[in-house]
């Protein structure tokens, strides 16, 4: 196929079909209509009831629920195109987003790309290429091996001259996926396979690169926008330090750590990257900058991580900064106009943080539900796709939003946004908006000190801060028992109410007891143990305001659908906790599936089996990988919990399971 590329000032672009899902193509809906733009949303059987199909102008069903079968089949985005009288594709990020044949299969159907040219792609979106191609034009690398021959015999005889620690990567695609770091050879070959797996799984394409990794860097990365008359410029930088499993959290501009000049080079660096590929639209130029620098007065040294030749995740952070719509821009790109700034009209005021909101508990697992209440926060830009009644699947990524603070000072958006996080609810499903808040008021963040290792470190301390302790349990159960209405009687009762709680998501959830005594007039008697308090209760709209020992609280209570006696409680207060409860105050005490539960390894979300490691009858030790479960485009290896002996296999590889299906049997070893 030739390539083309339009440098008419007039291309038309006036019906716009979103080549995407959830907040991103709500997004870009929402800066379509703007400019008077028609759009046009396609969809999976999944997501037929998802805010963006009733927001576009139009709805092309794709069928098929998997992406393979539907985001990504580039046929069928075209079918919908045609049907739909599109005369332009926006293809958002992920997906087909930094795929050079759908770019070039869009224009050839005479469709407008709004995007870079197919051979820009190719050239910046394998990390490969990109590295070659910017030490042609001294943009600094780490050394590494970005060769066609990925034999293992290859990675292992490069790995020796390069020396550890290394990191192994995905040449296609990002979000962290196939990325493996190796601080032993025996590593090596693991890490190869296994980042291979992912990332063909992820992206259809398996090839690896492996370069030097720094184990203590900061992730900062460079916004860029050119356009088709020779102009680039960029808008300065992102810290996306916070991850976790190699995927941005939390994401901030400018940058701790980047001074004036170093933001200059920085800028330099990207956009010599950027015309070297002829770029044209939005893209991002990621760099690690090397903390263990520590000469006097000196700017830190930066390496070139990759190039993503796509609209980012995090995009919001620098529109708040600089005041500026880089979806605006694109599609003003993409209809041929110049940019309408220069480098030196390019201004960036106060500071902005981003959180990725995502389905998924404190350790990281992804879970996946319906969501029974939403509640947005005031003040904060909120991109999201989030309804009561939503049903997150696990067919694809765990994100459901982002909230965007920008104040005049960082610390001023960091308790802005620390604010609107405790004001937002999403209730039925685990999330991490506690997790994120906790986060943000950890001392090393708000010192501005966090570097990509900050959760791999801290992450034990922040989930600590997640643990109800005291009153807070009080007011957790207080806030199930009374969820629906307050005790209102004018008079007291004289009985007092055995209540028992467990508290947790798993089987071996912890018990705490505690006996009510309803005293009329919205009030009621705690006593636990030898100690006696008192609690008054108001529900106010959707929320039960609760006063306890001086100290008030906010709590919503919902119960989980298909179980009435587990409930999720979102507390706002002295503390900010996201709890689930399981009223077993009618149960007996010490029965429960804890004691099941060791004999038996159990799924722990929804996901697909694509790897088993034992067999009936094997001896395992603890921490032994058994097996591997698909969810969310990532793998979880799952470990033997103890010293045991496989008794029975109960699924098999590339069978779909759910949380807390029974995987396999244990028996003691003999």
């Amino acid at each position: 196929m030739t390539e083309v590329l339009s440098t008419n000032p007039h291309t038309s672009v006036t019906r716009l079909l979103i080549a995407n899902r959830g907040e991103i193509a709500r997004r870009v809906i929402r800066t379509a209509h703007h400019m008077g733009i028609q759009t046009v949303a396609v969809y999976s059987d999944a997501d037929r009831d998802a805010l963006h199909v009733y927001e576009a102008d139009s709805a092309v069903a794709l069928g098929g629920t998997l992406s393979a079968d539907s985001y990504l089949r580039i046929d069928k985005l075209l079918a919908a195109a045609q049907a739909s009288g599109a005369d332009a594709v926006h293809p958002g990020y992920g997906f087909l987003s930094e795929n050079a044949d759908f770019a070039q299969a869009v224009i050839d159907a005479g469709l407008t790309w709004v995007g870079p040219p197919p051979a820009a792609i190719r050239a910046l979106g394998s990390k490969s290429a990109a590295k070659a191609l910017a030490l042609q034009h001294g943009v600094p690398c780490l050394p590494g091996y970005f060769g066609a021959d990925q034999s293992d015999a290859t990675f292992m005889a490069q790995a020796q001259q390069l020396g550890l620690p290394l990191m192994v990567k995905a040449v296609a695609g990002g979000g962290g996926r196939g990325m493996r770091l190796v601080t032993d050879m025996a590593q090596l070959l693991p890490a190869l396979s296994s980042a291979r797996s992912e990332a063909l799984a992820g992206f259809g394409h398996g090839d690896l690169l492996m370069e030097r990794a720094l184990l203590r860097p900061r992730h900062i990365e460079v916004q860029i926008m050119a356009d088709t008359h020779g102009h680039c410029i960029h808008l300065g930088e992102r810290d996306c330090s916070v991850q976790r499993r190699h995927q941005k959290i939390i994401e901030e501009a400018p940058s701790p750590a980047v001074s004036p000049a170093l933001r200059e080079q920085l800028g330099q660096a990207a956009v010599a990257l950027a015309q070297s590929a002829s770029y044209v639209g939005a893209g991002t130029v990621e760099f690690l900058l090397d903390e263990t620098h520590h000469e006097q007065h000196a700017d830190k040294p930066f390496y070139l991580m990759e190039m993503n030749t796509r609209l980012q995740v995090e995009h919001p952070v620098t529109e708040l900064l600089t005041g500026l719509d880089l979806v605006e821009w694109q599609l003003r790109i993409a209809r041929g106009e110049a940019l309408p700034l220069t480098q030196a009209d390019v201004q960036w005021q106060g500071h902005a943080i981003e959180v990725r909101l995502c389905a998924e508990d404190e350790h990281f697992t992804p879970q996946t539900g319906t969501v029974q209440a939403f509640v947005a926060p005031d003040g904060l830009r909120f991109d999201h796709a989030l309804h009561g009644g939503a049903v997150v699947t696990p067919h694809y990524d765990a994100m459901l939003g982002k909230l965007i603070a920008h104040a005049p000072t960082r610390r001023e958006a960091i308790d802005r946004l620390c604010t609107g996080l405790n004001q937002t609810a999403v209730l039925g499903l685990p999330t991490n908006r506690a997790f994120l808040a906790a986060c943000l008021q950890h001392p090393v963040f708000r010192a501005g000190q966090a570097l990509i290792p900050f959760l791999a470190e801290q992450a034990d301390s922040v989930r600590a801060q997640l643990q109800a302790h005291g009153d807070a349990r009080s007011v957790a159960a207080l806030a199930v028992l009374y969820a629906r209405q307050a005790p209102v009687g004018a008079m007291p009762s004289p009985f007092q109410r055995p209540v028992r709680m467990g508290m947790g998501m798993g089987p071996g959830a912890e018990v705490f007891s505690l006996n009510l005594q309803e005293l009329g007039q919205g009030q009621v008697r705690i006593h636990t143990g030898d100690a006696t308090q008192q609690a008054q209760l108001q529900h106010q709209g959707e929320q039960l305001h609760i006063e306890l020992n001086g100290r008030h609280w906010q709590a919503r209570a919902v119960a989980c659908a298909g179980t009435p006696l587990r409930w999720h409680v979102q507390l706002q207060g002295p503390e900010c906790l996201e709890l689930w409860l399981s009223d077993q105050s009618h149960s007996a005490p010490g029965t429960g599936a804890s004691a099941q539960t060791a004999k038996t390894l159990r799924a722990p979300f929804n996901g697909k089996l694509i790897a088993l490691h034992v067999q009936e009858g094997e001896h395992v030790k603890q921490g032994d990988a058994v097996l591997v479960i698909e969810s969310m485009k990532l793998e979880h290896n799952l470990s033997a919990p103890r010293d045991a002996v496989v008794d029975s296999l109960l699924v098999s590889v590339g069978q779909q399971v759910g949380p807390g299906q029974v995987l396999l049997q244990w028996k003691d070893p003999a």
